[in-house]
């Protein structure tokens, strides 16, 4: 029987069942690809989290349900509460080797910051698929990794009501739909929702790779390089954002809500 560890963090919150749920799952090797993707089945979280130790850099995977995943902004902010805050607390930071270079996670202010790629979009044309996906039509759309759609107002955003099985067929990863902070929304600068059931992640509560794309549209929309933003799904999260350069630093709070063993 093999036995290890699991951590499960809710990230992007300063709160328990807030912000995104991932698992966190050090191991001393790395174990055959199947295994790691049936063990992020049995979690059924958007992401579960795999870390191999190198020396002074940790080597990082992500999963979600159903597919291995090339960046996951939430479960590497979750990776670095594990080793900064359980594992190696004297530690001021921890890099992580990853499909998406090397990744920094940080103390910053009493949050945890993670600096990522910048994936800027471009503009591209508004379907009518994405249109009836989503169930209204937006008023703008941007292509990166995701297709972005934008709303007019984030109370657009956040009584849309997509039909997943017609987002799932849009050739894209995932579809994000995003607007400017307006009504209880207006402390902030802008709110997100994401959906990738496609990928065994219908709607996920707070999605760090989307903002690799949402923090540069932003920027240059409001012509400022530093941000706050809200994820408006159920769980909800909140995100202060830096644009800099071709980075994009996302910090925010990590709360530990369950530590254990995985056998199989």
């Amino acid at each position: 029987m093999t036995e290890i560890p699991l951590y499960q963090i809710d990230a992007f919150t300063r709160r328990p069942f807030a912000g995104n749920p991932a698992a966190v799952c050090p191991l001393p090797a790395w174990l055959p690809d199947a295994t790691l993707q049936a063990i992020a089945a049995e979690n059924n979280l958007s992401e579960t989290a795999f870390f191999v130790r190198q020396g002074d850099r940790h080597e990082l995977r992500w999963f979600t349900p159903s597919v291995e995943v090339d960046l996951c902004g939430h479960a590497t902010l979750a990776a670095g509460y594990v080793v900064l805050e359980l594992l190696a607390p004297d530690l001021p930071f921890v890099s992580f080797h990853t499909r998406s270079g090397e990744l920094v996670v940080r103390r910053a202010e009493g949050l945890l910051s993670i600096d990522l790629p910048a994936r800027p979009p471009a503009p591209t044309h508004i379907t009518d698929a994405l249109a009836e996906a989503l169930g209204k039509r937006p008023t703008a759309a941007f292509a990166a990794r995701d297709l972005v759609a934008v709303y007019d107002s984030a109370e657009d955003v956040r009584a849309l009501r997509p039909d997943m099985a017609k987002i799932a067929a849009l050739d894209t990863f995932a579809v994000g739909v995003t607007a400017r902070g307006t009504g209880i929304d207006a402390d902030v600068d802008f709110v997100s929702r994401f959906f990738a059931p496609a990928k065994g992640v219908p709607e996920d509560p707070v999605t760090g790779s989307l903002h690799c794309t949402l923090v540069p549209l932003w920027a240059s929309e409001l012509g400022r390089t530093r941000l706050q933003a809200r994820q408006v799904s159920a769980r909800t999260g909140e995100l202060d954002c830096t644009l800099a350069g071709d980075r994009v630093l996302l910090a925010g709070g990590a709360v530990l809500v369950i530590e254990g063993r995985m056998r199989f």
